[in-house]
């Protein structure tokens, strides 16, 4: 026979239950017809077949990563017959183009959906006349003046970045170095690129490297080795990092000729930009499982994108989805002011709303941190809903994810 206590704490239990069930159930609603990959599978093989007539390539192109590469669609009358642009949007693109390079790879074309105005991949890959607005800085994070040798970019005491080239497989429209796009794709020169490895040498509180760029899966076999393996061979040098969008925009091109070079020197950490649930596709986990594969560990570092991944149960998605293929979600970015993104900016208090969304409503390794650049190349600022209500030396005073506000003793005597 059950006593009274227990019956009350099965019934505060059961009540307390449901009311948790029922924020999981409305999560379940709201991403119940956000289209996934799985559901535009059909469409986007349909969107293959004809890339590759029009592009006049074969199922073995489509494969290669140096074919896909080379047929980078970079003009509207090709443009126009894959998605059926009218004459009016093919003109504004032409016009942005005058000031803004743009390449779309034939994979990433592949996955924009039939009603491609308001299609998440369409939006970041397409041209937009909005970036022809006034407004933004083409180097907000002043980046120009935190470069103390060729190629390089120091905020930090014990990490820094190398830049290694100015080449994508996909010009991103929300690109924060997009300055360094020119006209043509060109990695750095050896000169700087040995400049750039020797100020490494000669900074031994240097622990930590990242090679971006332009994106650093875009260099060839052979330097993207050469440039490991001279960090491999600097003794404080701890750890590597490669910057790189390949497994979203060209997942073909990790091949087992580099996941042989990345499998040399240990540690290396993947950070890599998916931005929507629909970019991760059977495609994308084959790159990111051989990367695995190859010892890497793979993070994701986010933008918040108006339009785009700015609703609490998208962002909740992606980093489901993301954990699925064994990428952590690690930031997400607040926009920066660049010139001509205008348009993919939030409020700061959006992003705030999408952390509170996450905390308590979701598994933790599944919550990246929000992060705002500071203008002028100041560094990171972490942004998170306000748990902290008053420290004293006594108590601190504590809002759960809830809302519900608890108190703690502060020093313990």
């Amino acid at each position: 026979m059950k006593r009274p206590a227990d019956v009350y704490d099965l019934y505060m239990s059961l009540a307390r239950s449901d009311e948790l069930k029922q924020h999981g159930l409305a999560y379940l609603k709201e991403t119940k017809d956000l289209p996934m990959a799985v559901d535009v599978a059909e469409e986007a093989a349909d969107r293959k077949k004809k890339i590759l007539e029009i592009l006049r390539g074969h199922e073995e192109d489509w494969s290669n990563w140096k074919w896909q590469l080379k047929n980078r669609v970079n003009d509207t009358q090709v443009l126009g017959k894959i998605i059926g642009l009218s004459n009016l949007e093919k003109k504004r693109i032409d016009r942005v183009s005058k000031a803004y390079r743009w390449a779309i790879s034939p994979y990433y074309l592949s996955l924009i959906g039939e009603d491609y105005k308001e299609d998440p991949i369409f939006k970041q890959s397409v041209p937009n006349i909005m970036e022809l607005f006034p407004g933004g800085s083409l180097d907000p994070m002043n980046e120009a003046h935190t470069s103390p040798a060729p190629c390089v970019t120091r905020r930090y005491p014990d990490r820094m970045i190398i830049n290694v080239t100015n080449q994508c497989a996909m010009y991103c429209r929300h690109c924060q170095r997009r300055r360094n796009i020119g006209e043509i794709d060109q990695h750095a020169c050896w000169e700087d690129i040995h400049s750039a490895l020797d100020y490494v040498e000669k900074n031994r509180e240097i622990r930590d490297v990242l090679v971006t760029g332009g994106d650093a899966l875009m260099l060839s076999n052979q330097l993207l080795d050469f440039i490991l393996a001279r960090l491999q061979n600097i003794p404080h040098v701890e750890i590597k990092r490669l910057g790189t969008r390949v497994p979203v925009t060209l997942p073909q091109r990790i091949t087992p000729e580099v996941c042989d070079i990345l499998r040399h020197y240990p540690p290396i950490y993947i950070n890599t930009q998916f931005n929507h649930p629909r970019e991760i596709t059977p495609d994308s986990k084959q790159a990111c499982d051989a990367l695995i594969g190859a010892g890497a560990v793979l993070g994701n570092q986010a933008v918040l994108l108006k339009g785009i991944n700015d609703k609490p149960h998208i962002m909740r998605k992606l980093n489901h989805d993301l954990l699925k293929i064994r990428v952590r979600p690690y930031y997400i970015f607040h926009a920066k002011d660049v010139k001509g993104t205008k348009h993919f900016r939030t409020s700061i208090s959006t992003g705030l709303d999408i952390m509170k969304s996450m905390r308590g409503y979701t598994s933790g390794i599944a919550i990246p941190t929000y992060i705002l650049n500071a203008p002028g190349g100041l560094g990171k600022i972490p942004l998170m809903p306000n748990h902290i209500m008053e420290v004293s030396r006594a108590k601190v005073v504590l809002k759960t994810w809830e809302g519900q506000v608890v108190e703690v003793e502060n020093e313990v005597t």
